[in-house]
């Protein structure tokens, strides 16, 4: 894609120069006589770089560098000066420039400046891009009654030593609080080891967590630590419990009472003192009723549950949570409009906050350093109207009712694309989908 060029100066014949050189290397080239008219190009469309003058008609080029790069904090700035402004080019580069050519301009320094400027603003976007991927997940525990006691129950969980129970939808944010609890606890020092058991089945799960010899199985090539092992002095995390096997569960559950463990094809017991944190999107004691899951291990992690509540259930929360995601997701634009807070609220965000940060990161990422708009939020339709084109429906569970059936549609059936569209695990939307069916 061609760089967009805005070349803001009041004399046509340099207007003319710049744009014909700048054109032959494969820019896109706007034009604007005064600020005004940048201005309005600014608004009317993005650019990647402007080339500002100093003196203009209506005002002076330095002193629009603030709201410049406070509107387009991605654009490249390159001032230009007259000989003897060389004190104010230095001043434009303190205001917010990366670079100040001189009149009269070879065109050759220009293209060159020019490139240079670009270079650093492609530097500036990936660092803060690197910096937003490496920041740390915190919960939102927002202001709604329902959060608030989940608040006090994680302090409490963090305060003690016993085995937790995350309970909740897909996206709610389980893990997150599972990190948090262990961070606020006395184990902090110690290890955090997490595992999703819906990703591994059998012998390759028991691996995993007791670890394996040499020899114990085709693959096992050499000896190999498991997480149980790893996690001693720590915490273990087990994210889908309820999808691990019932050979493991009765494995695991000796491991839970006695914190003694043998790897695969060792005799040898060894032992880790490790705290147990679990999670799950299903209901247990259906579990333990249709035999997929042991009763003996469903009483022995029930020790302390925490039930996290779908978005849909707490709609107070919900422009906070907007604000927060924004800002932890280093938007230089945090502020939502009441049309775009209107339209996120009106959604009923099956796949909660997970979801809702997918949508939000990838309106940024739209937005391409602007403020956010309607546009970027295509999926979730405008207005009164549902992404599907249906009108208001009756309630919110039919408003999911109603999307999710447009995105299988839109998916043709395709169950592995529905789910990653939805931002929800393949179990709930089997669930979801036998819901509605049977309503």
């Amino acid at each position: 894609m061609k760089q967009s060029i805005l070349i803001v100066d009041d004399d046509a014949a340099t207007r003319f120069g710049f744009s014909r050189y700048l054109a032959k290397d494969g820019y896109n080239i706007k034009e604007a006589s005064t600020l005004m008219e940048a201005r309005e190009e600014i608004v009317a469309q993005r650019f990647d770089a402007v080339i500002l003058d100093h003196k203009l008609p209506d005002g002076e080029g330095i002193d629009w560098i603030h709201d410049l790069r406070k509107a387009c904090p991605d654009v490249a700035i390159v001032m230009i000066t007259g000989v003897g402004d060389v004190p104010v080019a230095v001043e434009a580069m303190r205001r917010g420039a990366d670079n100040f050519l001189t009149k009269p301009v070879n065109m050759e320094d220009l293209a060159i400046f020019l490139q240079k400027s670009l270079e650093v603003v492609s530097l500036r976007r990936k660092d803060a891009t690197r910096q937003r991927l490496e920041k740390k997940d915190v919960p939102f525990f927002g202001e709604s009654d329902a959060m608030k006691k989940v608040h006090e129950l994680a302090t409490v969980a963090g305060e003690n030593d016993s085995t937790v129970l995350l309970l909740g939808e897909t996206g709610t944010g389980k893990g997150v609080l599972a990190k948090w609890i262990h961070e606020h606890s006395y184990r902090k020092s110690g290890a955090y080891v997490e595992i999703n058991c819906s990703g591994l089945r059998g012998e390759l799960l028991a691996s995993e967590l007791f670890g394996h010899t040499k020899g114990a199985f085709t693959s096992a090539v050499q000896d190999r630590q498991g997480l149980v092992e790893i996690a001693d002095g720590g915490t273990l995390f087990l994210d889908e419990i309820a999808d691990m096997d019932m050979s493991v569960q009765a494995q695991f559950l000796k491991v839970i009472e006695e914190k003694q463990f043998r790897r695969l094809g060792e005799a040898k017991v060894r032992k880790s003192d490790f705290r147990l944190l679990c999670a799950t999107n299903k209901d247990l004691e259906e579990e333990v009723r249709q035999g997929r899951f042991r009763q003996d291990l469903y009483f022995r992690i029930q020790v302390f549950p925490v039930l996290i509540p779908p978005l849909r259930e707490r709609p107070g929360d919900l422009p906070p949570l907007v604000k927060h995601l924004i800002s932890a997701l280093q938007s230089t634009h945090p502020e939502v409009s009441p049309e775009i807070m209107s339209l996120l609220t009106a959604y009923p965000w099956p796949g909660n906050i997970r979801e809702m940060k997918n949508v939000l990161e990838r309106a940024l990422l739209l937005a391409r350093g602007g403020p956010v708009g309607p546009a970027h939020f295509s999926g979730l339709g405008s207005g009164k109207t549902t992404s599907s084109g249906l009108g208001d429906p009756q309630n919110l569970d039919q408003l999911e009712e109603e999307y999710i059936e447009a995105v299988m549609k839109r998916s043709g059936g395709d169950i592995e694309k529905a789910v990653k569209t939805l931002g929800i695990s393949r179990a709930t939307l089997y669930r979801k989908l036998k819901k509605s069916r049977e309503s």
